[in-house]
Formats: C-alpha cells, structure tokens, sequence
C-alpha cells in the first residue's frame, strides 16, 4: 500500500468542532440557502455571517473579503478553508441529515455533481443578484438584525 499512513481513531471528537459560513447578503439564493442550512439539525454548529460584513472582517482580518463575496467561503474552528465545491460540501457534511451525501459528493463519483450544482447557483446568482461594483468596499451588507 502507497501513500499516507493515518493515524488510528483515539476517541477525540472530529478536528472541525464550528464552522462559519460566510454567504453573500445582497444574494436571494444565497439568503434563502442561510435559512436553509439554519433550519438543519447540525451535526457541527454553523455561524452565518454575511460575507465582508463587519462581523467577518472582525472575525477573519486577514482574510480576502473581497474574495468571500464571490465565492461561498468556510472556514472552520481551527483555521481550515473551504471555497466553492468543497465549501457546499463541507456544510452538508456539517448536517445530520446530508453526511452521507456529502462524503459520497466528496469522491470521484460525485465530485462532479457537486461541482455542477456549485455553477449552477453561480449562473443563478449571476442572473439574479445585483452586481457589487469595483472592491469590497463597494457592496452594502444590509442589517439582518434590524
């Protein structure tokens, strides 16, 4: 057998304890799937935040927040970074009851319909949101606590 050696399950809880989703306000599909995910009984606790918001850049400051409003962006408790594919994956592996479907997406078998549905929201998106102009500082993240 080639490859790495993994080391044996110990007992201690999986290495991804919190993730935190940062999702494009300005976005009606992308509002929608954060109402979605929040409904989820999860298996790993989920933070929304909308992406370049003040909560994010106080959150992640060395992040590329103009990159986030792009991009559907996690990133988990211990500084691991999901962007498009894996990031979708990475929040249906985080739900009860869409484990499964994500670790089967995550193999060459599924990888492919993964990456579909993440262009397919991206040709959504495009169609639909309202373009952010030039920079972050351009796009105004609305108050969802008001």
């Amino acid at each position: 057998m080639t490859g790495q050696a993994t080391a044996p399950f110990d007992g201690r809880p999986t290495p991804v304890e919190r993730l935190t989703v940062l999702y494009d306000a300005q976005c009606s599909l992308c509002v929608h799937l954060r109402h979605w995910l929040m409904k989820q009984r999860q298996l790993v606790p989920l933070d929304l935040v909308p992406a370049a918001s003040e909560e994010a850049r106080r959150r992640f400051p060395g992040l590329d927040h103009a990159g986030t409003l792009a991009e559907i962006t996690v990133i988990g408790d211990r500084g691991q970074i999901y962007r498009g594919t894996s990031a979708w994956i990475v929040c249906l592996w985080a739900l009860a009851e869409h484990r499964p479907k994500a670790h089967w997406l995550a193999t060459p078998a599924g990888l492919p319909f993964a990456r579909a549905s993440v262009l397919a929201a991206a040709k959504y998106r495009s169609m639909t949101a309202a373009p952010c102009g030039s920079g972050d500082e351009a796009c105004q993240v609305p108050d969802l606590e008001g």
